[in-house]
């Protein structure tokens, strides 16, 4: 009789590509996430027991555990094959747990591409469920449950309800108030500059005033650089005094980890930190290539490591030698250095073979897959590609003790950069002209210019993450949810893809910082990092983590609650009375920003949206003004102040003017590249506005 094996993993989709590679003794059915949790009514931790985490059977997922339990019964053999990573190995053994299995035998599965040959090889060695990563998931979720059932219900008695308070999200608020904070206190300071427009032999170039032949000169006023000016001749030549060649090589950057793929996403393809692993996700767990069947197309998305498997890096350098020559293979294998603290556990994020190149495959996949899968793909072919190598050089020109130097770079091998460039590579070099000590060259034109230091500017989330990971603050999993919630909570908001800090951010963050400093220090949150790292190796018991963490922190909350006075987000007056009941209206703080609301509530419960003049008439009705809104999805978009009279609505600004082709109203789009006036009707467009 043919032995029957029950596979279990998270989702439907890798369960339909698994389910091909196995054959028909194998039956691969999906528990779609988790099945077992903290309960959301209480804290669910027994504090005085040694914090026993009580775990309760997720709402709504009674029918799918009854299905699960069935068809373990049926089986000869269960194996459970969730995702490769602390989160992955809980929901493992909370399945063994369900379903009675044993946690001594060896049913784990565990893969990181979910591709053929590592699906049969993950089950010829099958093994029992790490109970060391276990205990690391447990620690991190009991943590974050007490940090957070401890903390919310302070912040809902003192300042308003459904706010909440967590360990990395706190951090994740801390750095943006701290950067908001510095940005307020910035003096800008002047400077200036002087770039001199030069001729050799009818080729021009550029340099940039440096000093006198004595030492770097700073030109810090207008009347410096006059000075200077003053002193320079367009009619007498400038000689060549120091000529400097170089080879430089550029190295590619590593293949990604979960936070530089979420990084390089926001800034080349503009996508949100969810939606990179959303799409993500889907690569990984199979995309469907006609014939070919479901396809995983990625290594396992959740890594902070940056190694790549033998038999990768081999398939790469015979893909590579093939496609583009020898000289571009590396001679030998680029050593890999990981971030601090990673934990090595996975391979980088990288295709599960490039001959699957984003053409070959293109048909098959959405356009945000396509994308993103020619990003991952890119990036690791690159990696394993030789050095771009540049001709460097730098030449030193003077008249009258004045020194300009100019700087330029040609590419003499392009290596990596075939497949990939990075934003330093897109930079395009000042091209010289061929130069020696001696040779005489014209000034054609001084162009000075003023500048001012700039502050610091706001996160966006790219940058966020990057900070996040550099000072050892939450890990691959939990980058996407924290940037969520802050959101969620209205502790920051998103203005042109840069984060500001609230009011209610501010509040909360005052007596989080005050009361429980711990929770706000970097140091001590990476350090909590570094202890579940320690969990996760078997090195630290995970209750005594929690111990040395929750002690001090209960001294903090019974102080806390004793201490802290009722916040009151005041409401500011909004000049005009109610139309229901003609009591004063006023401005308050809601989820989704601020809004008018009337003094006179409960007794009236008149609201209204607070809307902004944008100081342009209909371009549909001719009589009402365009105003801003605000969608339920807190999306601004234009419209008629008029409405229902008049429903023109819009997603882009209108601008006030007509197009020169069609005659529909002219709009104001922001792109990458900055503003750009283009028709709502035609293709009509005009220059990028920088």
């Amino acid at each position: 009789m043919v032995k029957q094996n029950l596979v279990i993993v998270e989702s439907p989709t890798k369960a339909k590509t698994i389910e091909r590679y196995l054959g028909k003794n194998f039956k691969v059915v999906a528990s779609k996430g988790h099945l077992r949790d903290l309960p959301k009514s209480k804290m669910g931790v027994d504090i005085e027991h040694n914090y026993e985490p009580h775990y309760i059977s997720i709402r709504g997922k009674g029918d799918l555990i009854k299905s699960l339990k069935k068809e373990a019964a049926k089986a000869d053999a269960v194996y459970l094959a969730s995702d490769p990573d602390r989160e992955g190995e809980a929901i493992s053994w909370h399945l063994a747990h369900l379903l009675g299995l044993d946690l001594n035998a060896p049913i784990r599965v565990e893969f990181n591409e979910i591709t053929k040959d590592a699906i049969k090889e993950a089950f010829k060695n099958p093994r029992k469920i790490d109970m060391d990563l276990v205990d690391a998931q447990q620690a991190r979720r009991i943590l974050d449950r007490l940090v957070g059932y401890t903390l919310s219900p302070i912040l809902w008695k003192k300042v308003k309800k459904g706010l909440s308070a967590g360990r990395v999200q706190s951090i994740a608020v801390k750095l943006i108030i701290d950067r908001e904070n510095e940005i307020k206190a910035f003096v800008p300071e002047e400077y200036w500059t002087l770039e001199g427009q030069f001729k050799k032999e009818k080729k021009a170039f550029t340099a940039n005033y440096y000093g006198t032949t004595a030492k770097k000169a700073a030109l810090e006023k207008e009347a410096t650089v006059k000075s200077v000016m003053a002193e320079l001749s367009e009619k007498k030549p400038f000689k060549v005094t120091k000529v400097t060649k170089k080879e430089r090589r550029r190295n590619p950057a590593a293949p990604f980890t979960t936070s530089s793929l979420q990084q390089d996403a926001s800034n080349r393809l503009n996508f949100r930190t969810r939606k990179t692993m959303m799409v993500a996700q889907q690569l990984y767990e199979g995309v469907s290539l006609g014939r070919s069947g479901s396809v995983g197309l990625i290594t396992y998305m959740r890594t902070d490591s940056t190694r790549i498997s033998a038999s990768a890096q081999n398939e790469a350098s015979e893909f590579i030698e093939k496609e583009f020559g020898k000289e571009y293979c590396l001679a030998t294998k680029r050593a890999v250095k990981n971030a601090e603290g990673a934990q090595d556990a996975h391979e980088a994020i990288r295709p599960s073979s490039v001959l699957r190149t984003p053409d070959s495959i293109a048909s098959y996949l959405t356009k945000d897959q396509l994308k993103l899968y020619t990003l991952i793909w890119s990036r690791f072919v690159a990696s394993q590609m030789t050095a771009a190598v540049y001709d460097t050089l730098q030449v030193d020109i003077e008249q009258n003790n004045h020194v300009f130097k100019a700087n330029g770079s040609t590419i003499k091998f392009a290596g990596y950069q075939k497949v990939y460039q990075d934003n330093a590579d897109a930079k395009k070099g000042n091209v010289l002209p061929e130069m020696q000590v001696g040779d005489e060259v014209q000034l054609a034109k001084l162009n000075p210019e003023q500048h001012f230091t700039q502050p610091p500017a706001r996160y966006s989330e790219a940058t966020l993450i990057k900070t996040l990971e550099e000072i050892g603050v939450g890990r691959p999993s939990t980058y996407a949810p924290t940037i969520e919630t802050i959101q969620k909570r209205y502790y920051v908001k998103l203005v042109s893809k840069r984060f500001e800090p609230t009011e209610l951010g501010y509040v909360v963050h005052q007596i989080i910082e005050q009361y429980f400093p711990n929770i706000v220090d970097t140091h001590f949150t990476a350090s909590m990092e570094d202890n579940l790292d320690l969990v996760e190796e078997g090195k630290e018991e995970w209750v005594q983590v929690i111990d040395k963490f929750y002690q001090p922190f209960k001294v903090e909350v019974d102080k806390a609650e004793v201490e802290i006075e009722k916040v009151q987000i005041k409401d500011e007056p909004a000049g005009f009375n109610c139309e229901k009941c003609g009591h004063p209206m006023v401005i308050k703080l809601g989820r989704f920003g601020k809004f008018y609301a009337c003094s006179n509530f409960p007794e009236c419960h008149h609201t209204q949206a607070i809307v902004k003049d944008i100081g342009i008439t209909c371009p549909t009705c001719g009589k009402g003004k365009v105003i801003e809104r605000k969608s339920k999805k807190n999306r601004i978009f234009y419209g008629c102040d008029r409405y229902p009279e008049c429903e023109f609505v819009s997603w882009d600004k209108p601008i006030g003017r007509n197009c020169p082709k069609c005659d529909h109203y002219l709009v104001e789009k922001k792109g990458r590249g900055g503003k750009q006036i283009a028709c709502s009707n035609c293709d009509y467009k005009e220059a990028v506005q920088k």
